[in-house]
């Protein structure tokens, strides 16, 4: 075992301790792909992540990305709340605007320049969600299908059931927990608030892959989301999500439409600074 630099964070929020919380083992060349996921269990946060040096010269670190259970080929709130502790140890990108991280879906840029740094959205696939998925989850969740204006599979690494409602309150009142992890995967649910409210979108993760029966807030999902309703023409150009309200979290996703790119932003707070043993 050795001490190791430590940071935890939390991510997507303006208020400290009502975001999704992050592990970041900055230092983390050594350790064994078994010795990661141990050490993501013993967390128990949503995601743990590891910086390591990069592999493409473009890259300013890599990262890798565990829940309790697995290894994310990507993943949101991990990926800016990585780069805020990164930074905060003193890395410094090659390009003061712009950090580029390497991690398995490959290099994603993150824009330093805007009011909360925010990571460009990776290409995402849609395709048609399988009917016997959607009968499933509309079955357990209890969905009103009357409620339902659009669904899709979309994959920008991890692989998103996503439905769209009707309305904000329509997402607010699904009862996750109907929904379980492994027998179930990765559920996103969003809908549109009033015009009068401060945000525009509710959005909900359920049967996440840390199998939490709720995840606080996903970027991932969000940027999925995102170039779903860019796709269909749906995307203002700007806008404002809020995630976590259920159990209790002020989650806000900003996103940003920008020519061929969707930004997706948000606050990150450094909570602990200290070292580690692993």
């Amino acid at each position: 075992m050795a001490q190791r630099r430590f940071i935890q964070c939390d991510v997507f929020t303006a208020t400290p301790l009502r975001g999704n919380g992050l592990a970041v083992v900055i230092d983390a060349d050594g350790l064994t792909e078994a010795q990661m996921q141990t050490f993501a269990a013993w967390t128990n946060l949503a995601e743990t992540t590891f910086l390591l040096p990069p592999t493409d010269p473009q890259a300013d670190y890599r990262v890798r990305i565990f829940t309790p259970k697995r290894e994310m080929p990507f993943a949101g709130h991990p990926t800016l709340g990585s780069c805020a502790a990164w930074l905060h140890c003193g890395g410094q990108p090659a390009d003061a605007h712009t950090v580029v991280q390497e991690c398995a879906i490959g290099l994603v840029k993150l824009d330093q320049t805007g009011v909360v740094p925010a990571f460009v959205a990776p290409p995402t696939k849609i395709s048609p969600l399988p009917q016997r998925d959607h009968d499933r989850i509309v079955a357990t969740l209890g969905i009103d299908p009357a409620t339902i204006t659009a669904t899709a599979q979309l994959d920008n690494g991890p692989v998103w059931k996503a439905f769209e409602l009707r309305h904000a309150s329509d997402v607010l009142a699904l009862e996750a927990t109907r929904l379980r992890y492994p027998d179930f995967l990765a559920v996103g649910v969003i809908g549109p608030h009033d015009a009068a409210e401060e945000v525009d979108f509710e959005v909900r993760n359920v049967a996440p892959s840390s199998g939490m029966p709720e995840d606080p807030i996903t970027g991932s999902l969000n940027a999925a989301l995102a170039c779903w309703m860019k796709d269909r023409g749906t995307l203002p150009s700007a806008a404002t999500v809020a995630q976590g309200t259920r159990i209790d979290r002020q989650g806000r996703v900003h996103i940003l439409s920008r020519g061929d790119e969707i930004l997706i932003g948000g606050q990150t707070h450094i909570l602990i600074d200290g070292t580690v043993e692993i």
